[in-house]
């Protein structure tokens, strides 16, 4: 397989260059997901000292990691997210990093438009001092499925088919890459947030402002013509609320792992338990 699919590592780049002068104008996403991540972090009885920070997520994630005295370091594959946070500009699954760098790493809304997101994980779990962890979070399976509805709508119209939506990734499969990573004590969960929005344009411009729009290799993408966008925007209309706007659905995925250490709690041996699940059940 090519290392330039499923996304185009060019596009993905520009897409996220143009949206950095714009990540503000609709960063309630990034903002929400990293107060969650902050409190997930509070609850963690040991402390940090040095994090790398993957990928430009506004202001909230950098400033309350400062505040907890983290230091941070800062990568992103936009040139222009990189220089304004003076970090470092590479692709997740090509990280410059040495090993046993930081004690934490985290990422927001990045790691699921990632060519080779197993990659990715084992090499931030390479970036980890032992016992170091990894907070990520991502929109996963069932996000923007009004946005999915009116794709469709506009390839009937168009008499074609065409991948407009990127793959995305469920909770099992997630907590199933954490493990393969090499993490230890793997978490995963999810939670849903809905967007309201006026019309499709208004989803999309915030999704280009995020740096959040197609980047599939280039043979995927396919532009829409009049009567498909028509098609496109009337479907979405048509599941709008009674003041007129449509609510969006985006699934996020939250991930915790650890990188091993000899002092980890271990997860208890296949068959010790002294009592049966049907007996632990009918006990509550």
């Amino acid at each position: 397989m090519s290392e330039d699919t499923p996304f185009d590592r060019r596009v993905r780049r520009l897409r996220r260059n143009r949206a950095a002068p714009h990540i503000d104008q609709a960063d309630y996403l990034h903002r929400l997901t990293a107060e969650e991540l902050l409190e997930r972090l509070d609850s963690v009885t040991r402390s940090f000292s040095r994090a790398l920070i993957l990928g430009a997520a506004g202001e909230t994630l950098r400033d309350g990691l400062h505040r907890r005295g983290i230091e941070t370091a800062f990568a992103d594959p936009s040139f222009r997210f990189a220089r304004e946070h003076a970090g470092v500009q590479c692709d997740e699954d090509r990280l410059p990093f040495a090993d046993a760098g930081f004690d934490l790493v985290v990422s927001i809304g990045l790691l699921d438009s990632v060519n080779d997101l197993p990659g990715a994980l084992l090499l931030i779990r390479r970036a980890l001092r032992p016992d170091g962890l990894f907070l990520g979070a991502f929109a996963g399976a069932g996000s923007l499925p009004r946005l999915r509805s009116a794709m469709l709508a506009a390839d009937e119209a168009q008499g074609g088919a065409a991948p407009r939506i990127h793959p995305q990734i469920d909770v099992r499969a997630a907590g199933d890459l954490l493990t393969r990573a090499g993490f230890a004590l793997p978490v995963v969960d999810c939670h849903g947030v809905d967007v309201r929005f006026p019309h499709l344009l208004a989803l999309v411009r915030d999704l280009r402002a995020m740096g959040a729009t197609n980047v599939l290799a280039a043979r995927s993408r396919r532009p829409l013509g009049r009567h498909a966008l028509a098609a496109a925007l009337a479907d979405f209309a048509a599941s709008a609320e009674a003041d007129g706007k449509t609510a969006e659905r985006f699934e996020i995925i939250h991930l915790l792992g650890w990188a091993p250490a000899p002092d980890q709690p271990k997860p208890a041996r296949r068959g010790s338990a002294t009592m049966s699940l049907a007996a632990a059940l009918k006990g509550r």
